[in-house]
Protein backbone atom coordinates (compact mmCIF):
# COMPACT_ATOMS: atom_id res chain seq x y z
CA UNK A 1 0.00 0.00 0.00
CA UNK A 2 1.07 3.44 -0.68
CA UNK A 3 0.57 5.99 1.58
CA UNK A 4 0.81 10.28 1.69
CA UNK A 5 3.54 11.64 4.06
CA UNK A 6 5.81 14.21 5.26
CA UNK A 7 9.60 13.82 4.69
CA UNK A 8 12.35 15.13 5.70
CA UNK A 9 14.61 14.98 2.65
CA UNK A 10 17.89 16.56 4.07
CA UNK A 11 17.56 19.57 6.63
CA UNK A 12 15.19 22.41 5.69
CA UNK A 13 14.40 20.13 3.06
CA UNK A 14 10.52 19.12 3.28
CA UNK A 15 8.21 17.08 0.90
CA UNK A 16 4.92 15.62 0.85
CA UNK A 17 5.12 12.26 -0.97
CA UNK A 18 3.28 9.14 -0.81
CA UNK A 19 5.79 6.26 0.17
CA UNK A 20 4.93 2.38 0.41
CA UNK A 21 4.14 0.96 3.90
CA UNK A 22 5.56 -2.43 4.96
CA UNK A 23 2.79 -5.00 5.12
CA UNK A 24 0.74 -5.49 8.09
CA UNK A 25 1.92 -7.84 10.36
CA UNK A 26 -0.88 -9.99 12.55
CA UNK A 27 -0.65 -7.90 15.73
CA UNK A 28 -0.17 -4.14 12.89
CA UNK A 29 -3.04 -2.25 12.76
CA UNK A 30 -3.66 0.70 10.17
CA UNK A 31 -4.92 4.09 10.98
CA UNK A 32 -6.15 6.71 9.09
CA UNK A 33 -4.35 9.51 10.59
CA UNK A 34 -6.63 13.27 10.72
CA UNK A 35 -4.35 15.35 12.79
CA UNK A 36 -0.59 15.25 13.59
CA UNK A 37 1.50 17.94 15.63
CA UNK A 38 4.35 19.14 14.70
CA UNK A 39 7.23 19.07 17.59
CA UNK A 40 9.02 22.81 18.46
CA UNK A 41 11.61 21.06 20.35
CA UNK A 42 12.68 17.60 18.82
CA UNK A 43 11.08 17.82 15.67
CA UNK A 44 12.99 21.24 14.97
CA UNK A 45 16.24 19.70 15.56
CA UNK A 46 15.72 17.50 13.19
CA UNK A 47 14.56 20.58 10.46
CA UNK A 48 17.65 22.57 11.45
CA UNK A 49 20.26 19.60 11.11
CA UNK A 50 21.33 19.52 15.04
CA UNK A 51 19.67 16.50 15.96
CA UNK A 52 22.05 14.31 17.80
CA UNK A 53 22.72 10.72 17.09
CA UNK A 54 20.10 8.14 17.59
CA UNK A 55 19.22 4.98 16.66
CA UNK A 56 17.45 5.34 13.22
CA UNK A 57 18.65 8.82 12.82
CA UNK A 58 19.05 10.05 8.81
CA UNK A 59 17.85 11.64 6.15
CA UNK A 60 15.43 11.22 4.47
CA UNK A 61 12.96 10.33 7.10
CA UNK A 62 9.33 10.34 8.54
CA UNK A 63 8.90 13.01 11.68
CA UNK A 64 6.12 13.07 14.05
CA UNK A 65 4.77 11.41 17.20
CA UNK A 66 1.84 13.61 17.95
CA UNK A 67 -0.99 12.05 15.32
CA UNK A 68 -4.69 10.50 16.07
CA UNK A 69 -6.74 9.12 13.90
CA UNK A 70 -9.06 6.15 13.31
CA UNK A 71 -7.85 2.03 12.71
CA UNK A 72 -9.48 1.20 9.41
CA UNK A 73 -7.68 -2.17 9.07
CA UNK A 74 -5.62 -4.71 10.71
CA UNK A 75 -3.76 -8.08 11.00
CA UNK A 76 -5.86 -11.31 12.10
CA UNK A 77 -5.05 -11.08 15.46
CA UNK A 78 -5.92 -7.38 15.66
CA UNK A 79 -9.30 -7.07 13.77
CA UNK A 80 -11.58 -6.36 16.45
CA UNK A 81 -9.75 -2.97 17.34
CA UNK A 82 -11.25 -1.69 13.59
CA UNK A 83 -12.87 1.36 13.92
CA UNK A 84 -11.20 2.89 16.95
CA UNK A 85 -9.68 6.40 18.13
CA UNK A 86 -6.75 6.16 18.70
CA UNK A 87 -3.83 7.96 19.23
CA UNK A 88 -0.23 7.32 17.47
CA UNK A 89 2.92 7.63 19.13
CA UNK A 90 5.09 7.68 16.18
CA UNK A 91 5.30 4.48 13.71
CA UNK A 92 8.16 2.42 11.43
CA UNK A 93 6.57 1.64 8.32
CA UNK A 94 8.01 3.02 5.26
CA UNK A 95 9.85 1.45 2.78
CA UNK A 96 11.80 4.34 1.73
CA UNK A 97 12.37 6.66 4.85
CA UNK A 98 13.35 5.80 8.01
CA UNK A 99 11.14 6.12 10.51
CA UNK A 100 12.29 8.17 13.59
CA UNK A 101 8.90 8.93 14.87
CA UNK A 102 7.10 8.15 11.72
CA UNK A 103 3.65 9.78 12.42
CA UNK A 104 3.28 12.26 10.17
CA UNK A 105 1.62 11.01 7.34
CA UNK A 106 -2.03 10.17 6.24
CA UNK A 107 -1.77 6.04 6.87
CA UNK A 108 0.11 4.67 9.31
CA UNK A 109 0.71 0.54 10.11
CA UNK A 110 1.93 0.40 13.75
CA UNK A 111 1.63 -2.82 16.35
CA UNK A 112 -1.43 -2.63 17.94
CA UNK A 113 -0.36 -2.26 21.37
CA UNK A 114 1.60 1.53 20.30
CA UNK A 115 -2.26 2.29 19.07
CA UNK A 116 -3.06 4.03 22.29
CA UNK A 117 -7.30 4.33 23.02
CA UNK A 118 -8.67 7.88 23.58
CA UNK A 119 -11.96 9.39 23.68
CA UNK A 120 -13.52 10.59 20.18
CA UNK A 121 -14.65 13.99 21.98
CA UNK A 122 -10.85 14.69 21.89
CA UNK A 123 -10.80 15.45 18.52
CA UNK A 124 -7.33 17.57 17.28
CA UNK A 125 -6.54 17.88 21.34
CA UNK A 126 -5.76 14.42 21.28
CA UNK A 127 -2.28 14.92 19.52
CA UNK A 128 -1.51 16.86 22.76
CA UNK A 129 -0.99 13.40 24.67
CA UNK A 130 2.55 13.19 24.11
CA UNK A 131 3.24 16.41 25.11
CA UNK A 132 0.87 15.84 28.44
CA UNK A 133 2.56 12.49 29.00
CA UNK A 134 5.76 14.43 29.06
CA UNK A 135 4.56 17.06 31.56
CA UNK A 136 3.24 14.88 33.66
CA UNK A 137 6.49 12.39 33.14
CA UNK A 138 8.46 15.32 34.57
CA UNK A 139 6.29 15.90 37.45
CA UNK A 140 6.35 12.60 38.82
CA UNK A 141 10.26 12.08 38.29
CA UNK A 142 11.20 15.63 40.05
CA UNK A 143 7.66 16.41 42.29
CA UNK A 144 5.83 19.19 41.50
CA UNK A 145 8.01 22.21 40.66
CA UNK A 146 8.29 25.65 42.61
CA UNK A 147 9.02 27.48 39.39
CA UNK A 148 8.62 26.34 35.80
CA UNK A 149 10.52 28.06 33.18
CA UNK A 150 9.00 28.94 29.90
CA UNK A 151 5.01 29.06 28.89
CA UNK A 152 5.06 27.64 25.92
CA UNK A 153 3.18 24.05 25.52
CA UNK A 154 4.86 22.02 27.73
CA UNK A 155 5.21 24.55 30.62
CA UNK A 156 1.38 24.90 30.02
CA UNK A 157 0.77 21.45 30.48
CA UNK A 158 3.22 21.09 34.00
CA UNK A 159 1.14 24.03 35.01
CA UNK A 160 -2.48 22.54 34.28
CA UNK A 161 -1.35 18.80 35.51
CA UNK A 162 0.02 20.40 38.33
CA UNK A 163 -3.49 22.25 39.58
CA UNK A 164 -5.39 18.82 38.24
CA UNK A 165 -3.46 16.69 41.19
CA UNK A 166 -4.41 19.12 43.40
CA UNK A 167 -0.87 20.42 44.32
CA UNK A 168 -1.38 24.37 42.74
CA UNK A 169 0.18 26.32 40.55
CA UNK A 170 3.90 27.03 39.96
CA UNK A 171 5.69 29.97 39.86
CA UNK A 172 5.37 30.38 35.68
CA UNK A 173 7.88 32.76 33.87
CA UNK A 174 7.90 33.82 30.50
CA UNK A 175 10.65 36.12 28.71
CA UNK A 176 7.64 36.46 25.60
CA UNK A 177 4.90 39.11 26.88
CA UNK A 178 2.33 37.48 24.28
CA UNK A 179 2.81 34.02 25.97
CA UNK A 180 2.03 35.47 29.46
CA UNK A 181 -1.66 34.75 29.49
CA UNK A 182 -2.31 32.10 32.34
CA UNK A 183 -4.46 29.70 33.17
CA UNK A 184 -6.06 30.47 36.40
CA UNK A 185 -2.18 31.88 37.38
CA UNK A 186 0.17 34.24 36.97
CA UNK A 187 3.08 34.55 34.63
CA UNK A 188 6.02 36.64 35.16
CA UNK A 189 8.91 38.43 33.49
CA UNK A 190 11.71 36.17 34.83
CA UNK A 191 13.38 39.89 35.52
CA UNK A 192 10.68 41.09 38.09
CA UNK A 193 10.91 37.58 39.89
CA UNK A 194 13.86 38.99 43.19
CA UNK A 195 12.67 35.38 44.63
CA UNK A 196 15.93 32.29 45.03
CA UNK A 197 15.37 30.10 47.02
CA UNK A 198 13.27 27.89 44.38
CA UNK A 199 13.39 24.11 45.69
CA UNK A 200 12.52 22.03 42.73
CA UNK A 201 12.89 24.38 38.89
CA UNK A 202 11.51 22.70 35.91
CA UNK A 203 12.77 23.80 32.80
CA UNK A 204 9.95 23.81 29.78
CA UNK A 205 11.51 26.30 27.56
CA UNK A 206 14.57 24.34 26.05
CA UNK A 207 16.53 26.98 26.03
CA UNK A 208 20.58 26.32 25.94
CA UNK A 209 21.64 28.56 28.84
CA UNK A 210 18.82 27.64 30.95
CA UNK A 211 20.81 26.13 33.69
CA UNK A 212 22.81 29.51 34.48
CA UNK A 213 19.46 31.12 34.96
CA UNK A 214 18.12 28.77 37.11
CA UNK A 215 20.88 27.45 39.29
CA UNK A 216 21.22 30.97 40.36
CA UNK A 217 17.56 30.94 41.58
CA UNK A 218 17.90 28.00 43.97
CA UNK A 219 18.03 27.34 47.12
CA UNK A 220 20.27 24.80 48.89
CA UNK A 221 20.19 21.78 48.06
CA UNK A 222 18.16 22.64 45.37
CA UNK A 223 17.38 20.46 42.08
CA UNK A 224 17.04 21.59 38.37
CA UNK A 225 14.21 19.19 36.43
CA UNK A 226 15.28 19.50 32.35
CA UNK A 227 12.11 18.85 30.49
CA UNK A 228 12.98 20.18 27.58
CA UNK A 229 15.18 18.56 24.43
CA UNK A 230 18.55 19.68 24.01
CA UNK A 231 21.60 20.00 21.89
CA UNK A 232 24.17 21.06 24.15
CA UNK A 233 24.07 22.39 27.95
CA UNK A 234 26.46 24.42 29.62
CA UNK A 235 26.80 25.74 33.00
CA UNK A 236 29.14 28.26 35.64
CA UNK A 237 30.14 25.71 38.37
CA UNK A 238 30.34 28.44 41.46
CA UNK A 239 26.56 28.71 41.39
CA UNK A 240 26.36 24.92 41.59
CA UNK A 241 28.97 24.57 44.07
CA UNK A 242 27.59 27.30 46.20
CA UNK A 243 23.98 25.77 46.74
CA UNK A 244 25.27 21.80 46.32
CA UNK A 245 22.80 21.47 43.21
CA UNK A 246 21.32 18.74 41.85
CA UNK A 247 20.23 18.26 37.97
CA UNK A 248 17.84 15.75 36.81
CA UNK A 249 16.88 14.57 33.44
CA UNK A 250 13.42 13.78 32.37
CA UNK A 251 13.21 11.41 29.49
CA UNK A 252 11.19 9.41 27.72
CA UNK A 253 7.17 9.00 28.87
CA UNK A 254 6.18 5.67 30.05
CA UNK A 255 2.70 3.73 29.34
CA UNK A 256 2.24 4.85 33.40
CA UNK A 257 2.29 8.63 32.20
CA UNK A 258 -0.30 8.31 30.05
CA UNK A 259 -2.86 6.25 31.55
CA UNK A 260 -2.31 8.99 34.43
CA UNK A 261 -3.14 11.74 32.00
CA UNK A 262 -6.20 9.77 30.49
CA UNK A 263 -7.50 9.35 34.11
CA UNK A 264 -7.53 13.01 34.25
CA UNK A 265 -8.83 13.56 31.35
CA UNK A 266 -11.85 11.08 31.88
CA UNK A 267 -12.64 12.64 35.68
CA UNK A 268 -12.25 16.07 33.85
CA UNK A 269 -9.77 17.51 36.31
CA UNK A 270 -7.77 18.05 33.31
CA UNK A 271 -8.17 19.72 30.18
CA UNK A 272 -5.88 20.23 26.76
CA UNK A 273 -8.29 23.16 24.87
CA UNK A 274 -6.88 26.69 23.76
CA UNK A 275 -3.57 24.97 23.52
CA UNK A 276 -3.66 24.73 19.35
CA UNK A 277 -2.88 27.70 17.99
CA UNK A 278 -2.21 26.92 14.76
CA UNK A 279 -3.66 24.12 12.03
CA UNK A 280 -2.75 24.47 8.70
CA UNK A 281 -3.68 21.55 5.48
CA UNK A 282 -1.33 18.73 5.26
CA UNK A 283 -0.64 19.60 1.78
CA UNK A 284 1.10 23.16 3.26
CA UNK A 285 3.12 21.37 5.20
CA UNK A 286 5.97 22.99 3.64
CA UNK A 287 4.83 25.85 4.74
CA UNK A 288 3.97 25.23 8.41
CA UNK A 289 7.14 23.47 9.51
CA UNK A 290 9.16 26.54 9.37
CA UNK A 291 5.70 28.67 10.66
CA UNK A 292 6.25 26.43 13.35
CA UNK A 293 9.80 26.68 14.67
CA UNK A 294 9.88 30.81 13.73
CA UNK A 295 6.58 32.18 14.49
CA UNK A 296 6.93 33.43 18.24
CA UNK A 297 2.83 33.67 18.12
CA UNK A 298 2.90 29.54 17.31
CA UNK A 299 2.31 27.98 20.40
CA UNK A 300 1.27 24.89 18.33
CA UNK A 301 0.84 23.73 15.05
CA UNK A 302 -1.39 20.73 13.73
CA UNK A 303 -1.84 19.43 9.89
CA UNK A 304 -5.43 18.64 9.16
CA UNK A 305 -4.55 15.17 7.00
CA UNK A 306 -8.60 14.51 6.21
CA UNK A 307 -8.54 16.21 2.86
CA UNK A 308 -6.10 13.62 1.61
Amino acid sequence: MQGVAVILEAPERIALRSLSLNPLAAVDVRVEIDWSGISSGTEKLLWTGRMPQFPGMGYPLVPGYESVGRIVDAGIEARGRIGEWVFVPGANCFRDARGLFGGTARHVNLPQARAIPIPSSLGRDGILLALAATAHHAIALGGVPDLVIGHGILGRLIARIAIATGAGAPVMWETNPARRDGFGYQVMDPASDERRDYRVICDASGAPDVLDLAFARLAKGGEVVLAGFYDRLSFAFPPVFMREARMRVAAEFSPADIAAVLELLDIGVLALDDLISHARPAVEAIDAYPQAFTDPDCLKMVLDWRAI
